[in-house]
């Protein structure tokens, strides 16, 4: 029976704004399984985590390896403790289907599709956040053959800071970039807005109102989810659907208990569960399983790197109510080169499932190597939050 030998973190600079986190687990047979547990800002306290982790399951067998993966919906460690986790059982995931010789999908369950209806997060592939700039970037990813687009426009927007900021000029600046995007996408071309928790309810409905006739096809996140704002956002739905727009969000949660209660709330038309947090393969279909008794679609949430990426490909072969894939575009070349090309390639809009054993590829740690963990500056990611 293989047993855990050795777990460790392995972390990859990959732009002046983004560090990506990975977990490597080997076995005593020397096989090597790949989770990923990024949450920019956070890489030292994640490291430590994994290294406490470590010591608890290395000697376990791989089938059995303790407590680590247990859901703690109260735990101290918070999102550290949940992005460990859910990274210690991708990788677990990972080698056992390896030692098995399957893909991951065929170790989750019978798939129920060969390709993944992916959309191209343009955010952080957008260096110049001019209408211009987003709408140049929305134009490459359709060429590239996405089929649908998401933006983040609203720099500097934050309800919180309203009397100290210009809130009003910065919510009306992210709005002329989404009609940019639109124009240069065309009519049919589904467009989606991520809002970052950046409003308050009031400003939230008065955007949706100002967006109808750019179409979006979702707004995301567009107020605090705690539940103290659960309230507000079922209002917001209500106002969304009457512009003929949906509501999304959730990508934060970490296990059933989120995401039941959200469904229960009516708060969401898609929930969007990250793998990285969420409880890993095991726990983001559990979560597709609860949208599905409240007729609520999955679209998991995936801006970060090619493990969490692939990893997220596997799920959605298995679960039945994916609506689409998010697709990290555009920021990294490492994204394709830290796992020696494309394991996943597009074609027709969709992210081919792969069909090699575990994920489907592994990462080069001899090119990880050479992007070594940089500490990033104050405030980084503050515009764009969690990508």
């Amino acid at each position: 029976m293989s047993r855990i030998a050795a777990v460790e973190a392995v972390i990859v600079n990959v732009s002046a704004k983004t560090n990506w986190t990975f977990v490597a687990l080997t076995t005593d047979e020397g096989i090597t399984g790949w989770g990923e547990c990024s949450l920019n800002g956070w890489e030292t306290l994640l490291s430590a985590q994994i290294a406490r982790v470590a010591s608890d399951v290395v000697g376990r067998p791989l089938t059995a390896p303790g407590t680590a993966l247990r859901y703690l919906p109260h735990s101290p460690g918070g999102l550290i403790a949940h992005a460990t986790r859910s990274a210690l059982e991708q990788a677990c995931t990972d080698a056992r289907a390896l030692t098995q010789g399957v893909p991951i999908h065929v170790l989750l369950g019978a798939a129920v599709r060969g390709s993944v209806p992916a959309y191209a997060n343009i955010n952080r592939g957008v260096p110049e956040r001019s209408p211009q700039g987003f709408a140049t970037a929305a134009r490459r990813a359709i060429a590239t053959g996405y089929a649908a687009v998401k933006l983040a426009p609203f720099d500097g927007v934050i309800a919180e800071d309203a009397a100290k900021t210009p809130i009003g000029q910065r919510i009306q600046e992210g709005i002329d970039r989404i009609f940019a995007v639109r124009d240069a996408i065309g009519p049919d071309v589904p467009l989606l807005v991520d809002c970052h928790w950046r409003f308050d309810e009031a400003r939230a409905e008065a955007m949706i109102r100002d967006v109808r006739l750019a179409s979006p096809y979702w707004i995301e996140c567009p107020i605090s989810e705690h539940p103290g704002q659960f309230a507000a956002i079922a209002r917001l739905r209500e106002v969304a659907h009457r512009q003929g727009i949906k509501l999304a969000g959730g990508e934060m949660i970490t296990g059933v208990d989120d995401a039941r209660a959200m469904c229960a709330a009516g708060l969401y038309d898609v929930l969007m569960p990250d793998i990285k947090y969420a409880g890993g393969y095991a726990g983001i279909l559990a979560i597709a399983g609860v949208c599905a008794e409240h007729d609520v679609m999955v679209a998991p949430h995936n801006p970060t790197g090619p493990v969490a990426h692939l990893a997220s490909i596997h799920a959605c072969a298995v679960a039945p109510n994916v609506l689409w894939l998010e697709h990290q575009w555009g920021e990294s070349p490492l994204f394709e080169s830290l796992v020696g090309g494309t394991p996943a390639p597009l074609m027709d809009g969709a992210l081919i499932v792969p069909a090699a054993a575990g994920l489907g590829a592994a990462l080069d740690r001899s090119i990880a190597a050479k992007h070594p963990y940089r500490a990033l500056p104050q405030g980084a990611n503050l515009d764009e939050r969690l990508g």
